[in-house]
């Protein structure tokens, strides 16, 4: 019986605008609120592009398979924060979502702490964007996204610079001894030309 009612309202009631259009109560299109979902997502996706393509990419080495991790799950963050914004969450519901990530956590292989640092930015920025309320100007959420895209690129660029590693594996364990260090070092620098 609930169905023939929406169908004999839908089609009794011809809607003026999109606005006016209801699907099963709901609105199709709330210009404002799409307008306000489409600018902060724009805002976002470009802010995580000038810290995970032109910061953290320049400085990468070979570490090339997070940037669709990070593109993604900012995204995703950014989206179900921005969608949930208004959901009363309970206590239990984030306990919970905090044990499915601990446990996702620890059934993957181990990320480098400067990727755990990129990762926990990505989840910030877009946290940051999608859950900014109507206090906050966009002048002071652009301000807010352009000191974390500087500190990191400071961070990148100056602190760390000249810091660098090559990881190599050995095969040659009877080279491994205190003893053996000057012959050792040599076998290295003959392979790697360092």
């Amino acid at each position: 019986m609930e169905l023939l009612d929406i169908l004999q309202e839908v089609t009794t009631s011809s809607p003026q605008t999109l606005e006016d259009v209801k699907i099963f109560n709901l609105s199709l299109i709330d210009f404002w609120d799409f307008g306000k979902l489409l600018f902060r997502l724009v805002f976002t996706v470009g802010v995580l592009y000038v810290l995970i393509r032109l910061i953290y990419d320049k400085g990468s080495t070979g570490r090339h398979e997070f940037i669709f991790t990070y593109f993604a799950l900012g995204v995703s963050i950014f989206l179900l924060c921005f969608l949930l914004e208004d959901v009363k969450l309970e206590l239990g519901f984030a306990l919970g979502l905090f044990a499915v990530f601990g446990i996702l956590k620890y059934r993957t292989d181990p990320i480098p702490i400067r990727e755990m640092t990129y990762l926990f930015v990505v989840i910030g920025i877009a946290v940051v964007n999608a859950l900014a309320n109507k206090k906050v100007s966009f002048a002071e959420l652009f301000l807010t996204n352009a000191a974390i895209l500087v500190c990191v690129w400071m961070l990148e660029n100056w602190l760390f610079k000249n810091e660098g590693h090559i990881d190599i594996i050995y095969e040659r364990i009877e080279k491994i001894r205190v003893e053996d260090r000057p012959a050792l070092i040599e076998d290295v620098e003959k392979r790697t030309g360092l």
